[in-house]
């Protein structure tokens, strides 16, 4: 969907008589409410396709009275402007990073820290059980950030690839300029790897391996093939250094004009999606892995993980500690 595309639907929704949530009075409360979702990530991403099936759903139990218009690949912005619109009530539904709300609400931060989880499916049982639904709510009640947390999303594991060498070893990453999302936690614990952590938005990672600025990044396997870094990256490490999940928001402003019935059907599509986003998400990683297998990725699947997990331990003793009780919740989840 292009801009024009937008503009057209918005204005044809007018014309039709509805309304978008973030703009109407409370006595409209039971009229037909058009809410805005809003992604970094393109249509057909698991992420956007999951909201988009929340939409249907939400048609169907509503008859039509609620709905979701979907505005992908930064049509409205990154992240940062997604949870900001949120705020306000300009827009209702986002997926947005941990990272994002970790700075309001420190205690999710303990998904940040490396090797945290087992694997993936470790990480899926956290999420789904006591711990998940605790950080959830302590998003929600949290008034700072005028967000409420309706569920996970699984972004898999982060991985090392770069132009220079296959990484299976601590001493294959020395000297290497690795690209890291710009949070000093994840600098370090490039550094603390042996590579050397280089802060970077994601949209200049491509150009940067391609000139030479870098020469590799870290990330998972369908945006590894999403933004055609396979191009400029010959080498893929199955590190799983960092399994950090995605938060699914509504606004809190949007959210008080619903009613309580509402509110209830929201929880439940929005957990439905939950699940129904991480089968959409392997069947992009089987697909991205025989994408990269095509066009001759050299992937490393036997990395030894235990010198890995070794050497990042300075990045826990600085930053850990006060996640010392949660980190023991999280080990103990089978």
């Amino acid at each position: 969907m292009n801009r024009r595309e937008v503009v057209k639907g918005g204005l044809a929704a007018l014309a039709a008589g509805t309304v978008g949530i973030g703009g109407a009075a409370p006595a409209l409360a039971q009229s037909k409410m058009v809410l805005k979702a809003s992604d970094v990530h393109p249509l057909g991403y698991p992420t956007v396709e999951s909201v988009v099936r929340m939409g249907k759903k939400l048609e169907t139990a509503t008859n039509g009275r609620l709905s979701i218009q979907m505005f992908p690949s930064m049509q409205l912005g990154g992240e940062k402007e997604a949870i900001e619109q949120a705020q306000v009530g300009a827009l209702q539904i986002a997926r947005i990073s941990v990272g994002a709300v970790g700075p309001v609400v420190d205690d999710v931060n303990v998904f940040n820290m490396p090797f945290v989880f087992r694997d993936s499916k470790h990480m899926e049982a956290v999420l789904d059980g006591e711990i998940g639904d605790e950080l959830l709510n302590k998003i929600t009640a949290n008034d700072k950030t005028k967000l409420v947390a309706l569920g996970w999303m699984n972004a898999g594991s982060r991985n090392i690839y770069n132009s220079k060498r296959p990484v299976k070893a601590l001493a294959d990453l020395k000297g290497l300029k690795i690209r890291m999302i710009g949070n000093p936690l994840f600098i370090d614990t490039m550094n603390a790897l042996g590579g050397n952590g280089v802060a970077m938005g994601f949209d200049q990672v491509f150009s940067a391996m391609q000139t030479g600025v870098v020469d590799g990044a870290e990330n998972n396997l369908p945006s590894f093939v999403a933004q055609n870094h396979y191009q400029v990256a010959k080498y893929f490490s199955m590190t799983e250094h960092l399994i950090i999940p995605e938060l699914l928001v509504f606004s809190k402003a949007s959210w008080m004009k619903l009613t309580p019935e509402d509110q209830a059907l929201l929880k439940k599509v929005g957990r439905e999606a939950q699940l129904e986003q991480r089968a959409l998400w392997y069947e992009a990683e089987a697909k991205a892995l025989e994408k990269m297998k095509e066009v001759g990725t050299d992937i490393v699947t036997s990395v030894d993980k235990a010198p890995f997990r070794e050497v990042v331990k300075p990045v826990w003793d600085k930053y850990g500690a006060k996640y010392a009780d949660m980190t023991k919740r999280i080990a103990a989840v089978s």
